[in-house]
């Protein structure tokens, strides 16, 4: 797959999924909610900065530091995906914020002048770009000489059991086929060489690398497969197309597999996320 036909699938992915997305937004933030408190913290918004957040998705990261920019600031939402940016549009004004702008924008392509704004929030965005290098040295042209970046992207497989079983699963039973090394995907900056040499490539000093602990807690396989028939694009694709019997077979491999993971009666899957602050 080339890169515009990477960057087609991608879009058609999260416009497919950005239903689910909005129904499970306080879900997924309350899962997350380790990795954008160290954003934050990791970018440390003034009032009156100007922050950027790529790939937001419904709104996350860059919510919480709306009410640290203050009036004066602002917070610059963007997705390359309109219906998420309407998403996210709908949840600030829930949350009362004003001095957020909904933007849509390619990270590979950013839509601002140049040392425009003082820091840049990617949570989850940069390994799914077709050409990172490009969205980082995008990064860097509009931030300003002292601004930061702060990102978060997925450790490895092993690491991250509440997504690597089921890829593993559906690669398995034919669905998808074997992610190519080096190509765009979840796992596809889970090193920390890699990310700093994009980094540096960038025109970035990597000033600190962190691994990050979250835990993804279902009540049990339905509220698992649920969730993921709504915001995991190829598996719930591979649901709806399924036979009654493929999805009992499907259950039953996933039943084994998450039975480390229970707890009173529920899964607690793991995760780990890489997080980095550049400048």
């Amino acid at each position: 797959m080339d890169a515009d036909e990477a960057r087609r699938a991608t879009f058609q992915t999260w416009e497919t999924m950005a239903p689910g997305w909005e129904r499970w937004a306080d879900a997924i933030e309350r899962t997350s909610a380790p990795v954008r408190e160290w954003l934050i913290e990791a970018v440390s918004p003034e009032p009156g900065d100007t922050v950027l957040e790529l790939a937001a998705g419904p709104g996350g990261a860059g919510f919480a530091a709306a009410p640290l920019v203050g009036e004066a600031g602002r917070v610059i939402s963007t997705d390359l995906v309109p219906a998420m940016v309407e998403i996210a549009r709908r949840r600030a004004e829930a949350l009362g914020l004003t001095n957020v702008e909904h933007r849509v924008m390619d990270a590979e392509r950013i839509e601002l002048e140049a040392d425009s704004v003082d820091g840049v929030l990617c949570r989850f965005g940069y390994m799914l770009v077709p050409d990172c290098a490009a969205a980082l040295a995008e990064t860097r042209r509009v931030l300003r000489q002292d601004g930061r970046l702060a990102l978060a992207v997925w450790r490895g497989a092993e690491q991250n059991p509440w997504i690597s079983i089921t890829g593993r699963m559906l690669v398995e039973r034919g669905y998808i086929e074997r992610p190519e090394p080096g190509a765009p995907g979840i796992f596809a900056l889970a090193s920390d060489a890699r990310l700093r040499e994009l980094l540096e490539g960038a025109g970035f000093a990597v000033d600190r690398l962190e691994d990050v602990v979250v835990s993804f807690v279902y009540a049990g396989l339905d509220d698992y497969v649920g969730r993921a028939r709504e915001t995991g694009g190829v598996f719930g694709t591979a649901w709806r197309e399924s036979s009654a019997e493929e999805r009992e077979a499907m259950l039953e491999h996933l039943r084994e597999a998450f039975a480390p993971y229970e707890v009173d009666g529920r899964y607690e899957l793991p995760g780990v996320a890489l997080c980095a602050l550049a400048s």
